[in-house]
């Protein structure tokens, strides 16, 4: 028999490169023990990456969640894995080192075994502090090369990082193909590349499958060496998910590759408890667009994971981009039309930026820079007049090195606005901080928690974690989804993404595997269209002037978004009386999660505030009047 090979279900990944959410604690608890009788996965993907942030949006204790779910696997000897973003954590902004050497501490306590660690710069400096963390909390220190293809990050390129990572400590390598734009016989030379120095070092390859390339990769590497392989299963596979276990093992035991076996019967057990959870709520959040394969994504190299949120953003800037466009006597755009627009200016942008590999945050930060471009110049402004501030401190070298040089217009426009560039270690810029909140839970009286998981919970998402505690965040989603059930729109199941024959329309399906009857539920989603809250009307501030003064100047909204006067508690917030210049950040408006900087363009005496924090508002809204 050939090489043996073995499978990791990225069951956290499945969902999260599908929707928005994830199947709830009870939910979880429930699929383990059939995962596990499938009796092919060595590992499975548990939590990280956003699993914790989803938890708490819907009010849930993710650590319950966490404990739960990795219990049974535990027993039954699965080693589990999590993601965390190296300087990230488990978020989209730096972390405090105190507040992710705490984060690697309680994981291995919750019952998680490897962390697998990855910098969405590929700054070596950011990971190897991962790999010391984690090793010192007792976990496995998978370190992670963030793959996209550019003429920078080429065979050697990806090599060589490897081999910074290996001397950094690395007890694994993984081959993480984000956007899955990774070219497989290049894959295939990576692989060789690292074994040749290290034959002993285990590889584990991570490929989404959107682009296509995903099948063709996995052969390459595992002919080059790989170990263990990144599979997903239905009816949460393919399109921007993931190959199914199913095709993987069919096809590497016809090269001549040792693979266990699937338990078909639990497969199809799992596969209907995952259709349950969709039909439960969380279909709702799931576009049936991702669903498919799109070869589109190979020029723009935009990950699978993001193309959910690509989606909501398309569809929420296109109503404002036409309405401007119909107030101005112009046709309006389609939404394939400016989505062609967006990878066209990727691509165009992404050497500008310095190529940060397009995995997160960095894949959302260019696709926002990109978005708000093609918005701006279609109303004939230009290029990069709208620049995010996270966008900037990847720009400025605050979370990283990045890959390439910065285009002039780049270096001049930061230069321009007093901003200034630095070359130190990232996570020098980011203090201890895990003491203050300790003070905050010992002041409201809250719990650390079991080996502090609480704690660490709020020092890692505070705003996310007070809303939990404050029971906004369940109330919130709880009224998102009545919304979403009220107009009846949950996507229908990805096994019938393509609309049935004419005439033929079965409910149910009775299926035989392997001398075992199934009845399976059948749904149609070509007449399905996705879920569209409603937007909240605009918030008026609590104590806005009564009467006007006359010829007052007005400084508007240039997105939509949830306004607010500062980005952060300690910042000082604009206010009734205050005298401001042109040039001055009178606020934030968040989109695309990120915080854009809203600047004054006209100096003046505020005399209203038209929107309280936290306020929806749109574009060309009235967000501040000047006397």
């Amino acid at each position: 028999m050939g090489k043996d090979i073995q499978f990791s279900l990225v069951y956290r990944d499945m969902w999260q490169s599908s929707g928005k959410y994830m199947p709830r604690k009870d939910q979880l608890e429930r699929i383990a023990p059939v995962i596990i009788d499938m009796g092919c996965f060595a590992r499975v993907e548990t939590n990280g990456g956003g699993f914790e942030q989803i938890n708490l949006l819907f009010g849930e204790n993710p650590n319950k969640a966490v404990r739960a779910w990795t219990k049974d696997f535990n027993a039954a000897g699965i080693k589990t894995h999590m993601l965390e973003r190296g300087l990230n954590g488990i978020r989209m902004s730096p972390v405090p080192a105190d507040i992710r050497k705490l984060m690697f501490k309680v994981k291995k306590k919750q019952g998680v075994d490897i962390s697998r660690s990855f910098d969405g710069l590929n700054d070596p400096r950011n990971i190897i502090d991962s790999i010391k963390y984690a090793k010192e909390g007792g976990m496995i220190a998978q370190a992670t090369l963030s793959l996209t293809h550019s003429k920078l990050h080429n065979v050697d390129y990806y090599v060589n990082l490897a081999e910074q990572l290996i001397e950094g400590g690395a007890d694994e390598i993984c081959l993480k193909d984000m956007a899955g734009i990774g070219r497989p016989a290049s894959l295939g030379k990576m692989v060789q590349g690292i074994k040749a120095a290290h034959p002993n070092m285990l590889i584990q390859y991570h490929g989404q499958t959107g682009p296509g390339f995903t099948p063709a990769a996995i052969l390459e590497v595992a002919r080059a060496g790989c170990d263990i392989i990144d599979v997903g299963m239905e009816p949460l596979s393919w399109g921007t998910g993931h190959a199914d276990v199913i095709t993987v093992v069919e096809m590497l035991k016809d090269a001549g590759f040792s693979v266990p076996d699937i338990n078909m019967k639990a497969y199809m057990q799992a596969r209907t408890l995952t259709q349950e959870f969709i039909d439960d709520f969380l279909g709702y959040y799931i576009d049936p667009k991702n669903r498919f394969l799109n070869s589109l994504l190979i020029g723009p190299g935009l990950p699978g994971g993001m193309m959910g949120s690509l989606m909501a953003d398309l569809g929420n800037n296109l109503s404002s981009l036409n309405k401007w466009l119909v107030k101005n006597g112009q046709p309006e755009l389609t939404q394939d039309e400016l989505m062609v627009r967006l990878f066209d200016e990727v691509e165009f942008i992404w050497p500008k930026l310095g190529y940060p590999p397009l995995v997160t945050p960095y894949s959302q930060y260019v696709k926002n820079v990109a978005l708000m471009n093609v918005v701006q110049m279609a109303k004939g402004k230009e290029r990069f007049s709208m620049i995010d501030d996270n966008t900037w401190d990847m720009l400025l070298g605050n979370a990283g090195r990045l890959p390439g040089e910065l285009a002039p217009e780049i270096v001049k426009m930061a230069k321009d606005q007093g901003k200034e560039f630095f070359t130190g270690h990232p996570q020098s810029l980011y203090p201890d901080n895990l003491e203050t909140f300790k003070k905050e839970m010992d002041e409201k009286g809250w719990d650390y928690g079991q080996d502090d998981e609480e704690l660490f919970e709020l020092a890692m998402h505070p705003t996310q974690y007070r809303n939990y505690k404050s029971g906004k965040a369940k109330e919130e989603f709880e009224k998102d989804l009545a919304e979403k059930r009220k107009g009846d729109t949950i996507a229908d199941a990805p096994v019938a993404a393509t609309a049935p024959m004419a005439g033929f329309v079965p409910k149910t399906l009775h299926v035989d595997v392997n001398g075992e009857q199934f009845v399976v539920s059948v749904a149609y989603g070509a007449s399905a269209t996705p879920a569209t809250a409603s937007a909240p009307a605009p918030t008026p501030a609590a104590a806005a002037p009564a009467a006007m003064a006359t010829g007052s100047a007005e400084i508007t909204a240039p997105l939509e978004g949830k306004y607010f006067k500062t980005k952060s508690a300690s910042d000082t917030a604009i206010k009734v009386g205050d005298n401001i210049k042109t040039g001055d950040v009178v606020g934030y408006i968040e989109s695309m999660k990120v915080y854009n900087a809203i600047t004054a363009d006209k100096a003046g005496k505020i005399v209203e505030i038209c929107f309280s924090d936290g306020a929806t508002v749109e574009e060309d809204d009235v967000l501040i009047k000047l006397q």
